[in-house]
């Protein structure tokens, strides 16, 4: 399971994204980047960082380490900006954070290279789990120690929105005409043929527990936690294997 750890400082808040993360110190002594449940996109684009920042991993690919944050609304009593003072209070109990990379740079595409395979594997990856939001206005992804870094996959997935019609739409073509690293030729193919027998039940077994129960609880058609998780594996192992095949305009 994701290791817990309770928020201890609450430091400032990460206008960069639109759910308006913050920085936060934990009883572990750590620096985090802090996603709330109380943000607008709600606990299924936590969800969502959970089972792709979990499945990039375990597939190789360089990601913050994920933790849960147990956060009390108290921390939010002394901060002046009344939107965050109410993202806060919004947000008590289990939130999500993200090792922060201290001295990290966005990437650039103009100013960072990528080689095609590792660019075949990320785009591979994105295509998995119908990542909508890698684009070249919005790479979210990090240079950091001289290696490319892959963050904030809360736009992916988007068939758990809307659970009746999740296998037709985890079944669409996936466009990478827009993608960040489509300049640096993604060898897809071979990224296929390394990546997609990793991609097993057992795999994603192993990726959705990580998800909080309390992350899961009251989805309508589900009678239990385990039983979503089953509904988040079945298109990611159904997808892996012909996705290669449905991706476009990658070249």
């Amino acid at each position: 399971m994701l290791k817990e750890v309770i928020a201890t400082r609450y430091i400032t808040p990460l206008r960069e994204g639109g759910s308006l993360p913050g920085l936060v110190e934990a009883d572990d002594h750590g620096t985090y980047v802090m996603k709330f449940t109380g943000a607008g996109q709600g606990r299924k684009t936590l969800v969502a960082e959970v089972v792709c920042g979990e499945l990039a991993r375990r597939l190789g690919f360089r990601m913050p380490r994920l933790v849960t944050i147990d956060l009390d609304p108290v921390l939010g009593l002394g901060e002046p900006d009344q939107q965050v003072q109410e993202l806060l209070r919004s947000s008590g109990g289990i939130n999500l954070g993200m090792d922060f990379l201290s001295g990290a740079l966005g990437f650039d595409p103009l100013a960072f290279a990528v080689s095609p395979e590792e660019a075949g594997r990320i785009v591979w990856f994105d295509a998995l789990v119908n990542n909508v939001d890698r684009s070249w206005r919005n790479p979210n992804l990090l240079m950091w120690r001289g290696e490319v870094w892959l963050i904030d996959h809360g736009a992916t997935m988007i068939w758990h929105h809307n659970w009746l019609a999740a296998e037709g739409s985890a079944a669409r073509p996936y466009d990478a005409s827009d993608h960040a690293l489509k300049p640096f030729t993604p060898d897809v193919t071979r990224a296929a043929a390394e990546l997609a027998p990793l991609v097993t039940e057992q795999l994603l077994a192993e990726v959705t527990a990580e998800i909080p129960d309390a992350w899961l609880a009251g989805e309508p058609g589900f009678d239990t936690p385990d039983a979503l998780r089953q509904a988040y594996a079945r298109p990611l192992l159904a997808r892996a294997a012909v996705v290669h095949d449905r991706i476009e305009g990658a070249k």
